[in-house]
């Protein structure tokens, strides 16, 4: 397993470790629920480190990125992020990532750790059409998630950069302590708000310390968190999560990431994609809350009253928000209307489920 540069720190802390994406990663801390809470009121710290950087470069850059993404990267000021996603010449997604304009012809593409190598052999076979400068440099770069509606409060006590003036998917580049050229950029997969900070390995340590022994003026710590938390957190935002919700034969539409598909130009995928688009698809993705005891798990089958399986549950969780089990699942279109019962099977048994608005808090 690869290890991040904080490995020896969440030893160090106690953090109980797995495995995820090829890493040994802290699944939690102090606890699922203590760490979800933490970030939903205060502020919480992750060690994202695994995640993968590409830098891509050169007049030929943006083109390159029209055409190997779904968003339209043409709209992309300096300093302003865009979520997208890489479709595949089938019109399934390959992997969602974060687009970072860091000057005219210079990007940062932010890919999921389990991806990393399919995702860069992918931006390599396309940009042979190209010849954009491409370098792959997920190995030197470390990245910390302060999350929380504190957050720019902790960050303020370190930082020359007023952060309140970054908007919502926007970065900019400044110290954190004695650290410079840290990109620090107002994004996150928890949905609490909170900053996502790219910094060179070496340097990762000293931020993360910083950062770990500070607290709010009502001397609430920072509260070191977990994979499991973050997954809790993602979920009741209604986030995707890749190998979930999203993989290489799950189209956008389907996926409900409509938004980030702009079929105003040419890319990987384009006709398949937009036919789906005008005729509409046979599943979509949907919200659901149970509406008994029980939690809902990735794989279990989804039945209607009559007991035709009609869906599969993608990702599940009992939310610490609600006190109800939640999740994503896709389920047949006529099945997908908000307020509908659906019937998830739970070993032997059928738990009624309501189809919910997104997100469910």
């Amino acid at each position: 397993m690869k290890k991040t540069v904080l490995n020896s720190k969440h030893h160090a802390m106690g953090a109980k470790m797995v495995e995820f994406g090829g890493y040994e990663m802290p699944v939690q801390y102090s606890g699922v629920i203590q760490e979800h809470m933490a970030v939903r009121n205060a502020v919480g710290i992750f060690d994202v480190s695994h995640m993968g950087q590409f830098f891509i470069e050169g007049p030929n850059a943006e083109p390159l990125l029209q055409y190997i993404t779904t968003n339209d990267v043409s709209k992309l000021n300096i300093g302003q992020a865009q979520y997208s996603a890489f479709p595949n010449e089938h019109g399934g997604v390959v992997d969602d990532l974060i687009v970072y304009k860091l000057e005219d012809q210079k990007y940062l593409l932010v890919v999921n750790a389990s991806n990393i190598d399919k995702d860069w052999k992918f931006v390599q076979l396309y940009n042979q059409k190209f010849n954009a400068n491409i370098t792959n440099q997920s190995a030197e770069y470390g990245l910390i998630a302060l999350q929380g509606p504190k957050a720019e409060e902790i960050l303020l006590q370190f930082t020359n950069v007023n952060v309140h003036d970054v908007p919502y998917y926007h970065f900019t580049i400044g110290n954190i302590g004695d650290v410079e050229n840290v990109i620090i950029s107002n994004t996150g997969y928890t949905g609490s708000g909170g900053y996502e900070l790219y910094i060179k390995n070496e340097e990762v340590e000293k931020v993360w310390d910083l950062i770990l022994n500070a607290g709010t003026k009502e001397n609430e710590k920072v509260e070191p968190c977990g994979l499991a938390s973050r997954d809790t957190l993602r979920l009741e935002k209604g986030y995707c999560l890749y190998g979930n919700e999203l993989n290489d034969t799950t189209s956008p539409i389907e996926a409900g990431l409509g938004w980030i598909t702009k079929f105003s130009k040419e890319f990987l995928g384009k006709g398949i994609i937009e036919k789906q688009k005008l005729n509409g698809v046979s599943r979509k993705l949907v919200g659901f809350i149970l509406d008994s005891k029980g939690i809902a798990r990735h794989g279990y089958k989804i039945v209607d009253n009559n007991g035709n399986t009609v869906g599969e549950v993608t990702s599940g969780t009992m939310s610490p928000m609600l006190q109800k089990g939640i999740g994503l699942a896709y389920v047949s279109t006529e099945n997908a209307n908000v307020g509908s019962t659906l019937y998830i099977q739970v070993r032997d048994k059928n738990l009624p489920a309501i189809v919910s608005k997104l997100p469910f808090v």
